[in-house]
């Protein structure tokens, strides 16, 4: 696969059904195997039904972007701005709340490609700062977010279904005394 062929395309209401099926495919496929079929399903249907994501496309400070291989759908990423945001509601901040890639396609830099599609949009936005959660027992995303730069600074709980879950935050300052420090480092990684 060609990464000239992994195009980025911001995601409307039209996409609500391709939305939908990738984030219950990518959720499942990376936490069915370490949760209950009880929990995943009350969490799948919870927050992936059509009312809910056309609330968030709908949302002004909500924005969603597919991964698109030829006229497939391989992932997506979720930003938040503002009062949007899961928590820390922060004006200058943006929170990646999901990245998620079909686990045939993991190993390709597909989450790399989201990923600085996400910086990129929080340079545009001015933010200080990209902050986000992970499950501490998602060691490949803690790897991912560390090689990235990120670093932790909380901890929160993550309800799914009727499972209390420990996320660690994380973040990646942009913006030290108005400058933007690790913009160009985060944006040019080499893509490995």
């Amino acid at each position: 696969m060609n990464m000239e062929n992994i195009q980025i395309k911001a995601v409307t209401i039209e996409d609500i059904d391709k939305l939908q099926e990738i984030g219950i495919q990518t959720f499942a496929e990376t936490f069915s195997e370490t949760n209950t079929q009880d929990n995943m399903k009350r969490y799948l249907d919870e927050n992936f039904c059509v009312e809910k994501l056309a609330a968030e496309l709908n949302n002004k400070d909500s924005l969603f972007y597919f991964a698109m291989f030829e006229t497939r759908v391989i992932g997506y990423l979720k930003l938040n701005f503002g009062a949007s945001q899961t928590e820390l509601k922060d004006n200058t901040a943006v929170e990646i709340e999901r990245i998620y890639v079909l686990k045939g396609f993991h190993g390709k830099n597909i989450g790399q490609i989201l990923y600085q599609k996400a910086i990129q949009v929080a340079a545009e936005k001015n933010a200080g700062y990209v902050w986000l959660g992970v499950w501490e027992n998602n060691k490949r995303a803690i790897r991912f977010y560390k090689k990235n730069g990120f670093v932790e600074f909380s901890k929160h709980i993550f309800r799914l279904g009727n499972d209390e879950q420990t996320d660690i935050m994380m973040k990646l300052q942009l913006k030290e005394n108005g400058e933007m420090s690790n913009f160009n480092q985060a944006v040019e990684k080499p893509v490995v």
